[in-house]
């Protein structure tokens, strides 16, 4: 069984917001309960069809990276009283991604292919390959897109410029960006990958101080090699092993879909939602380094909405 959708009243929540892969349930003004769906989204559109235990993948990947980085960098977590539920404090988020890049890969190797040099006002070097280390991280942030819209590249003199951040704010989510990439790229080190990119997202709380938010270093929101044998690849000219859901665009790309006008939207057979579940479950093992342990999901629904409404009423 999986969840797609969810229309919880929670005692005390003032609105619902619904994004492309979680939905965001406000609580008095005061905290957010963030549920990780099973909605699986690529090229910015949302798949029909739900993929069995992915929710609690990405919930449980973000919420152990959060607490391996809080010593680098502020976040908005409070409690995670559900495999799929992620309670944290209410903020006001930055309308911007902040994307990094340590290897010229997906998004930044379509667009140096098409012959672009320049990505979000970050120069790329010339004679690059794909999959090819940077000399050093680049970041190039995208516009922060609503459910269905695309995020569109943005350079770091836009967003100062257009107002979308402030330039003090925006120097912190630069430093708290590197540093927080730095720190996946050692603990992915440990584990035999390679933190290729990745984008994290930023708010505000009450008080002013600006925090993490959102996930982080999960296969949605970020790139992985296996370090085994990427080097003879790179030589070889061959494809990378990944640990993504690049599998799952490179799927679209092949049944001629990446999200533009007028294309269709390819079938997902039973089986093959049941191997991209296969995948992430593997990607949980691998990026985590620990055993996925499945969550009951006999009834998901009833099951969140009795663990949520036991911690609002513990608080």
């Amino acid at each position: 069984m999986t969840i797609t959708d969810t229309n919880f009243n929670f005692p005390g929540q003032k609105s619902l917001y619904k994004g492309k892969v979680r939905a965001v349930y406000n609580i008095n003004d005061n905290l957010l309960v963030m549920v990780a769906t099973d909605r699986l989204s690529a090229f910015d559109v949302v798949m029909p069809k739900g993929i069995p235990f992915k929710g609690q993948i990405l919930n449980q990947i973000a919420t152990k990276f959060m607490a391996q980085t809080e010593d680098l960098v502020p976040n908005w977590l409070v409690a995670t009283p559900d495999p799929n539920v992620a309670v944290g404090h209410l903020c006001e988020p930055f309308k911007v991604e902040m994307v990094i890049r340590g290897y010229m890969s997906g998004h930044a190797a379509r667009e140096y292919k098409a012959g672009k040099r320049l990505l979000c006002g970050v120069a790329m070097p010339e004679g690059m390959t794909e999959n090819d280390k940077f000399p050093e991280p680049i970041i190039t942030p995208a516009t922060k897109a609503e459910m269905g819209d695309h995020d569109e590249d943005i350079s770091r003199e836009d967003i100062i410029k257009r107002g979308i951040v402030s330039e003090a704010d925006y120097l912190i989510l630069e430093d708290y960006t590197r540093k927080l990439f730095q720190r996946g790229t050692e603990i992915a080190a440990s584990r035999g990958l390679i933190l290729v990119d990745t984008k994290y997202e930023f708010g505000k709380t009450k008080d002013g101080k600006i925090v993490l938010i959102d996930e982080i270093h999960t296969p949605d929101s970020s790139r992985y090699f296996y370090a085994d044998g990427y080097e003879a690849r790179q030589e070889k000219g061959e494809s990378q092993k990944q640990l993504s859901k690049e599998f799952v665009r490179q799927w679209l790309i092949g049944k001629g879909f990446q999200g533009l006008e007028g294309q269709e939207l390819p079938e997902m057979s039973d089986e093959y939602i049941e191997t991209v579940s296969e995948r992430y479950i593997e990607l949980y093992e691998n990026i985590m380094g620990e055993p996925f342990e499945k969550g009951d999901v006999t009834n998901i629904q009833e099951r969140i909405k009795t663990n949520v409404e036991a911690y609002l009423a513990s608080v």
